[in-house]
């Protein structure tokens, strides 16, 4: 069984990676703002399981009252996702993953909606 987590890009301005957290997976369409490839630790950039560039900027608008219309929304892409089959398959091959992403919020984002996606195809 694989242990998920997520975490914020810029949670650790140390750059040091942790044993727990595995196999570290950036899941935003866009690179992070102030991040350059030499100092981000990451091991696949999921780029095509993010949100719809339509879908995040719609989200963005409003994020405190659109949370539960985001959510179905982009369960429902996750689910017709093609990429979506060869995401699941890198993650079984690990025990621990980490799931990145560089919202500042902590609590409404997709990194969030994905997770809990993942954890119930595992």
């Amino acid at each position: 069984m694989t242990d998920i987590s997520i975490e914020r890009v810029y949670a650790d301005p140390s750059g040091t990676v942790l044993p727990h957290e595995g196999f570290r997976i950036y899941v935003d369409r866009l690179w992070p703002r102030g991040e350059s490839k030499e100092k981000f630790h990451y091991d696949m950039w999921a780029k095509d399981v993010a949100p719809s560039t339509e879908l995040r900027e719609w989200f963005h608008g409003n994020p405190a009252t659109r949370w539960e219309e985001f959510n179905r929304r982009y369960t429902m892409e996750l689910q017709s996702n093609p990429a979506m089959g060869a995401l699941l398959s890198e993650i079984r091959k690990h025990q621990y993953v980490t799931l990145l992403y560089s919202s500042r919020d902590t609590v409404h984002n997709n990194a969030v909606i994905l997770a809990s996606y993942l954890k119930s195809k595992l």
